[in-house]
C-alpha cells in the first residue's frame, strides 16, 4: 500500500505536465467555439487519441497508480483546459467504471476497449442510469430487464435521462430493474453492443454549461440483448437477489445496487473535475486583478478583492485535498466510513460554484461578457452540484454514514 503524501512523484508531474499542456494549446483555443456550437468537438477528442490521452491505456494508467492520484491530478488538469470539451474526452470512463465495478474480467476486457476505438477510428460510450422520473431516487427507476430463458436474451424497454452521449455512443451501459420488488436492490446493469435494434436517441437537452458535451435521452424499445451482456452474469446476480431477498425478509443490512457503485467509485473524480474548474476562474480573476487599474492602481491593491482572491484558493486548496485523501482512500482499498468520497465531491462541486461566481464579480462587466472565459467557466460549474449526485444528496450521504440512521 502506497504511503499518502502530498508530493507528486516525478512520473507523476512528468503526465500533469503534458496534459496541463495539451489543455493550453489544443483545449483552450477550442473552448469558446464549441461552447457556441453546442456539438461533440469530435477533432479536439481525435487530437487526444492521437496523443494518447483519449485511450483506454492512458486511464488505465491512471486508474491502477498505486497513489490514487493519477485520475484526479488527469481531471483537474483536462478540466482546468474547459469543462465541456474535458467531459467530451473522458465521458466515456464513467461507462467504463461501471463495467469495472460491475463486470467480469472477459467483459471488462471485451467491451471496454470498444468504448473508446482507437486513434484513426475514435468512439465514445454512455452510462444510462438516470430517468425522468428517478435521478436522485433511483429506487423509482422503471427501465425493465426481462429475461428471456429460452434464448438466453435480456429484454430492456424504458427511456434514459441526462445520458453524456447518449445515442451517439458505440456502446451503452443501461442500468435497469430485474426485480421490482426489491426496489434500488433490484437493479442490475447491462452492456447494449453497438447497432443494436430498438436502441435510440430521444431529445438532445440544450444546456446551460458544458455544452461541448453531448447529452440525450436514450430510446429503449423491446431491446434484445444476449445474456453474457449482462455485466457480471447471471449465476451473479441470481445470488445477490437471492440474498437481497433474505435480508427483506429479516430487516438486514443494505445492499448496494449498480448505479450506486459506479457513482460511488467516481464521486472523487468528479471533485477533481470542479477542483479544475474552480482553479481555472482563480487563475484568470488572479491575472485581471493584478493588471486592471482602477482609482490609479491595480484593483488586486484593495482589500474587498484581496480578500476574495485569498478565500478562492483556500477553498480550492481544500477542495483538493479532500479528493486527494478520498482517492488515495479508494485506492488503498480503505472503507469510506465517513462518506469520504461524498465529502470530497460535495466540497469540490460548492467550491468550483462559489469561486467561479466570485471570479465573475472580480471581473466586473467583462466578466459578465462571453469575451472572458469565467463567465463560461461560471456556467459550467453550475453541473458539478447536479450530475452523479447532488449536493444534497451528497449531505444525506455523509449525514446517513455518520449517524447510521435513514435519514429522510
Amino acid at each position: 500500500m502506497a504511503e499518502f503524501t502530498l508530493e507528486l512523484n516525478d512520473d507523476q508531474k512528468q503526465v500533469r505536465d503534458w496534459l496541463h499542456g495539451f489543455a493550453a494549446d489544443v483545449i483552450r483555443p477550442a473552448a469558446s467555439e464549441w461552447d457556441e456550437r453546442e456539438e461533440t468537438p469530435w477533432p479536439v477528442i481525435q487530437e487526444a487519441a492521437k496523443v494518447g490521452i483519449y485511450s483506454l491505456d492512458f486511464y488505465a494508467q491512471q486508474f491502477f497508480d498505486p497513489t490514487g492520484l493519477g485520475i484526479p491530478m488527469a481531471m483537474e488538469e483536462l478540466f482546468w483546459g474547459d469543462a465541456g470539451i474535458a467531459l467530451s474526452i473522458v465521458g466515456t470512463g464513467l461507462a467504463a467504471v461501471g463495467v469495472l465495478a460491475n463486470g467480469t474480467e472477459e467483459q471488462i476486457g471485451t467491451w471496454i476497449p470498444r468504448m473508446y476505438g482507437d486513434a484513426s477510428d475514435v468512439k465514445v460510450a454512455a452510462f444510462c442510469s438516470s430517468e425522468p422520473d428517478a435521478g436522485s431516487d433511483v429506487a423509482s427507476m422503471r427501465t425493465r430487464a426481462v429475461y428471456d430463458e429460452a434464448k438466453d436474451e435480456w429484454v430492456l424497454n424504458g427511456t434514459k435521462t441526462w445520458a453524456t452521449n447518449g445515442g451517439i455512443a458505440n456502446v451503452h451501459v443501461v442500468v435497469a430493474v430485474v426485480d421490482p420488488q426489491l426496489g434500488s436492490k433490484g437493479h442490475a446493469s447491462f452492456i447494449v453492443p453497438p447497432a443494436t435494434p430498438g436502441l435510440s436517441q430521444g431529445q438532445k437537452f440544450k444546456k446551460h454549461g458544458i455544452r461541448a458535451s453531448h447529452t440525450a435521452e436514450v430510446v429503449l424499445e423491446d431491446v434484445r440483448i444476449p445474456g453474457h451482456c449482462l455485466l457480471g452474469g447471471k449465476e451473479k446476480l441470481d445470488e445477490r437477489l437471492a440474498r437481497a431477498r433474505e435480508r427483506a425478509k429479516s430487516g438486514g443490512e443494505r445492499v448496494k445496487n449498480a448505479a450506486m457503485a459506479t457513482f460511488e467509485a467516481s464521486r472523487p473524480a468528479v471533485g477533481a473535475m470542479a477542483v479544475g474548474t474552480a482553479r481555472a476562474a482563480y487563475e484568470v480573476a488572479l491575472d485581471y486583478a493584478k493588471t486592471r487599474s482602477q482609482f490609479g492602481r491595480p484593483i488586486i491593491d484593495n482589500q474587498g478583492v484581496a480578500f476574495q482572491l485569498a478565500d478562492m484558493r483556500t477553498q480550492i486548496d481544500a477542495a483538493r485535498l479532500l479528493v486527494w485523501r478520498a482517492s488515495w482512500m479508494a485506492s488503498a482499498g480503505k472503507p469510506f466510513t465517513a462518506a469520504e468520497g461524498s465529502m470530497s465531491k460535495l466540497y469540490a462541486s460548492e467550491t468550483a460554484k462559489s469561486v467561479t461566481a466570485q471570479a465573475v464579480q472580480i471581473l466586473g462587466g467583462n466578466g459578465f461578457t462571453r469575451e472572458y472565459p469565467v463567465e463560461r467557466m461560471h456556467r459550467d460549474a453550475a453541473i458539478y452540484t447536479i450530475f452523479e449526485g447532488t449536493s444534497e444528496i451528497q449531505r444525506l450521504v455523509i449525514a446517513r454514514t455518520l449517524s447510521g440512521m435513514p435519514i429522510r
